[in-house]
C-alpha cells in the first residue's frame, strides 16, 4: 500500500457531542441517514448556495430560517480534528505513505476545515463541491485515481459510510470502514495494518 484516502467527516474530523445540546444533534441527525435529503446531496454537490440549503433547513424542520442558519453556523464553527486520527495521518506521512482527501463536503465546510493542521499532512484533495460529483457516484473516483495518477491496487480508502467504501472497492481500490463512533479503535486497527 502505497497510498492513503481520507474522507473527511467523521474520519478525520467532527463535532464533540458533549459540546453539543440535543435540539442541534436532532437537527442534523440526517446526516448519519442511510439516504440523505437531496438537498443535502446538492449542497456537497455544488448545485445549491448556503442560502438555498439554509431556507431548505428552514422548511425540512419546520423552523424559522433565523434558527436553520444559527444551526449550520454552530456545524460549521464546532468541527474539530478527531485527535487520533490527526496522529495517525502524522505517522503515516512521517512513514513515506501518499496521502489524499476524498471527501463530500461543501464550500462553506471545506473552507473552513482547510485552516487546520492536519490538512497540511495530506498530498492533494477530492473534493465533491469543487468537482460537482459525490461519493458513492464513479466519477468522483475516476477523478481521484486519475488526478494523481494512483493505481487502485495500491491504494486504501478510508470512510465511515459502507456504500462509499462498497464504491471504492468495485473499482479496485481497497477500503476500511471507519466506525465514526468509535475512532480510537478505528485508528488503532488501521495502526496496525499500515505501520507495523
Amino acid at each position: 500500500m502505497k497510498n492513503i484516502v481520507f474522507d473527511l467527516g467523521g474520519v478525520v474530523f467532527a463535532r464533540d457531542p458533549q459540546k453539543c445540546e440535543k435540539e442541534f444533534i436532532d437537527f442534523f441527525a440526517f446526516i448519519i441517514m442511510e439516504n440523505m435529503p437531496e438537498f443535502w446531496v446538492d449542497y456537497d454537490r455544488g448545485k445549491v448556495s448556503y442560502d438555498d440549503v439554509v431556507e431548505a433547513l428552514s422548511k425540512y424542520h419546520g423552523c424559522t430560517r433565523e434558527v436553520a442558519e444559527g444551526h449550520m453556523r454552530t456545524a460549521i464553527g464546532m468541527q474539530e480534528e478527531i485527535r487520533w486520527t490527526k496522529e495517525l495521518v502524522a505517522d503515516l506521512k512521517r512513514a513515506g505513505y501518499r496521502l489524499y482527501v476524498l471527501s463530500n463536503m461543501s464550500k462553506e465546510f471545506i473552507e473552513f476545515l482547510r485552516r487546520f493542521e492536519v490538512y497540511s499532512y495530506f498530498d492533494g484533495d477530492v473534493i465533491s463541491c469543487e468537482e460537482h460529483t459525490v461519493k458513492p457516484e464513479k466519477r468522483i473516483f475516476e477523478i481521484l485515481l486519475s488526478r494523481y495518477a494512483l493505481v487502485p491496487e495500491e491504494t486504501l480508502f478510508v470512510d465511515d459510510r459502507k456504500d462509499n467504501v462498497e464504491a471504492a472497492e468495485s473499482m479496485g481500490i481497497h477500503a476500511f470502514l471507519f466506525d465514526y463512533r468509535n475512532p480510537r479503535e478505528s485508528c488503532e486497527r488501521l495502526r496496525g495494518m499500515l505501520l507495523r
